[in-house]
C-alpha cells in the first residue's frame, strides 16, 4: 500500500478549512505529505474528496494505521483497479427504471434527490458518481421519480440515499418527504445517511421538524469505527432519537479499518448505547481502485462467527454481500461453497443462483 500520511500534529480545527477537498488542503492541515499533495489531487479528478473539518480532527496523522483516516485520505492505490473491480458493482444502473431512482426489490425503491455528500469514503460502491454535479438527478428527474412511485402501488418503502440526503437543505428536503407522505400506498420512508456522523451540527430542531411527517421514518447511520462516536455524534442521535426518529446503523467491514473483533465489539456496543441498533455489515463491494479494503468472505464469516457470545445479540447485524451485477443483497449465514470448494455460491431473494468467485 502507499502510504501518503505523515507524522505531524493536527492544527486546532478553528485554522482548518471548513471542509477539506484539495491536496494542498490535506497537507496544510498536516494529514498528508507536502509531496503527496500533487497525486492526491490526481485521486481527486477520478474520485471526490471532502473531509468536514470536525472529522478530520479525529484523525491521528501521527499513526499510518490510524482507522478514520484510512476511511477518508486518498490513497495512491486508488488508481489502480482490479480485473474484478467494476464501476457498478452492485448494478444500480441496470435496476434503474428513471434517473435518480432504482427499483430493485418489488415492494421498495431507493430514490437519490443529491449525490453530494459531507464526506467522501474511499471504498464507496458509488464512488464512480458521488460529488458528480454531472452524474446528479436534476429536479425533474425527482419528480419523475415521484410519479413513478405514485403510479405503482407495489412499493411500500422509499429508501432516500444517493449522495447523502441530510445534505440537502431543510426547505428542500422538508419538501420532497412531504411530497412522498401523500402517496397513499406507501408504508415507511427509511434515510441513509453519515451526516450525524461526519457533521453532527447539522442536526439541528429545524432539520428534526422537517423530518416530521404522518410516515414512519427510519434514519440508518453509517459508522464503521467507535472513534467516530464521539460527544458530538451522541448528541445528535439523542436528537433524532427525541424527534421520533428511530435508529439503525450500517457498516462496512474493512480491512485495516475494523477488521478484527475488538473493534467490531466496540462500535456495536457503542451504538447500542446510544440508542441506535446495528442493523446490517455490509461485506466490501468490489468498486474501482478500494481492492486494499477486502477481506474474504471466510475472514469475514470467522470474524462475525467470534462475536457470538462475545457481545449481546442485539448488538450483533446482519452481515451481508450484495450479488454483482443488481441481484440485490443476501445474509452471507445463508450462503455455501460450490462443489468444488473453489467459491460461493449465493442466492438471490428470486431463488437466482450465483457464482461469487474469489481468488
Amino acid at each position: 500500500m502507499h502510504n501518503i500520511m505523515r507524522s505531524v500534529t493536527l492544527p486546532n480545527i478553528a485554522n482548518l478549512p471548513t471542509v477539506l477537498r484539495t491536496g494542498r488542503q490535506l497537507a496544510d492541515a498536516g494529514l498528508i505529505a507536502d509531496d503527496a499533495a500533487k497525486v492526491t489531487d490526481l485521486i481527486g479528478k477520478r474520485y471526490s474528496v471532502a473531509i468536514p473539518n470536525q472529522l478530520a480532527t479525529l484523525i491521528n496523522p501521527a499513526d499510518p494505521k490510524d482507522p478514520i483516516a484510512q476511511q477518508f485520505i486518498p490513497n495512491a492505490d486508488e488508481l489502480f483497479a482490479l480485473d474484478d473491480e467494476h464501476e457498478d458493482p452492485i448494478g444500480d444502473d441496470v435496476r434503474s427504471p428513471l434517473r435518480g431512482l432504482v427499483h430493485r426489490y418489488p415492494d421498495r425503491v431507493l430514490l437519490m434527490p443529491t449525490l453530494s455528500c459531507p464526506v467522501y469514503c474511499r471504498y464507496c460502491f458509488r464512488r464512480e458518481k458521488v460529488g458528480r454535479d454531472a452524474a446528479a438527478p436534476s429536479a425533474a428527474d425527482i419528480e419523475n421519480a415521484i410519479d413513478y412511485i405514485g403510479n405503482h402501488s407495489e412499493i411500500r418503502e422509499v429508501i432516500l440515499t444517493g449522495g447523502d440526503p441530510l445534505s440537502l437543505s431543510d426547505n428542500r428536503l422538508g419538501a420532497l418527504l412531504r411530497e412522498l407522505d401523500e402517496i397513499p400506498h406507501l408504508s415507511n420512508l427509511r434515510i441513509h445517511t453519515r451526516v450525524p456522523v461526519a457533521l453532527p451540527s447539522r442536526i439541528t430542531s429545524k432539520l428534526i421538524d422537517n423530518l416530521q411527517v404522518n410516515l414512519p421514518i427510519w434514519t440508518l447511520l453509517h459508522v464503521n469505527h467507535a472513534r467516530e462516536l464521539t460527544n458530538d455524534v451522541a448528541n445528535a442521535c439523542a436528537q433524532l432519537n427525541q424527534g421520533g426518529i428511530p435508529l439503525l446503523s450500517q457498516s462496512v467491514l474493512l480491512r485495516g479499518v475494523n477488521d478484527n473483533a475488538k473493534t467490531l465489539s466496540e462500535l456495536f456496543r457503542r451504538l447500542v448505547e446510544l440508542k441506535v441498533k446495528p442493523y446490517y455489515l455490509h461485506h466490501p463491494d468490489r468498486a474501482r481502485g478500494t481492492s486494499r479494503f477486502r477481506l474474504t468472505i471466510r475472514e469475514g464469516l470467522n470474524l462475525v462467527y467470534s462475536l457470538r457470545g462475545r457481545i449481546s445479540g442485539l448488538c450483533q447485524p446482519t452481515y451481508v454481500v450484495d450479488i454483482p451485477g443488481g441481484f440485490g443483497k443476501v445474509p452471507i449465514s445463508s450462503i455455501r461453497k460450490t462443489h468444488d470448494g473453489k467459491n460461493w455460491l449465493l442466492t438471490d431473494f428470486e431463488g437466482r443462483q450465483h457464482i461469487y468467485q474469489e481468488d
